[in-house]
């Protein structure tokens, strides 16, 4: 249970860095790439887990480093999509307001 809060918490913090750097973060929330980052670490850490990975010590590390690097992905994806989509869909509405005079 603990290594899921620490997923759960480097999750968040990678959601945060990249709605940080992200250039268009002013188009959608901060808690968007977090909360994507933190679903996508948490189902891919009880799937890991489902499938007896933290058993041997071998594949042990697999539920740790996995989550946070499909969560980090998707933290990432998701503000870079939403982000450039949502940028784009305001310069053209501004610009469709702009010439209706």
């Amino acid at each position: 249970m603990v290594s899921m809060v620490i997923v759960a918490l480097v999750a968040a913090a990678l959601g945060g860095i990249a709605w940080a750097v992200d250039k268009y973060r002013t188009t959608f929330g901060a808690l968007l790439p977090g909360g994507a980052a933190v679903v996508t670490a948490l189902v891919t850490w009880m799937i890991t887990m489902a499938l007896g990975l933290d058993n041997d010590p071998a594949t042990a590390w697999i539920p740790w480093i996995l989550s946070m690097v499909l969560g980090g992905a998707a933290a990432w994806a998701v503000a870079g999509f939403v982000g450039r989509t949502r940028h784009a869909h305001f310069v053209q509405r501004s610009t469709e307001i702009l010439q209706m005079h």
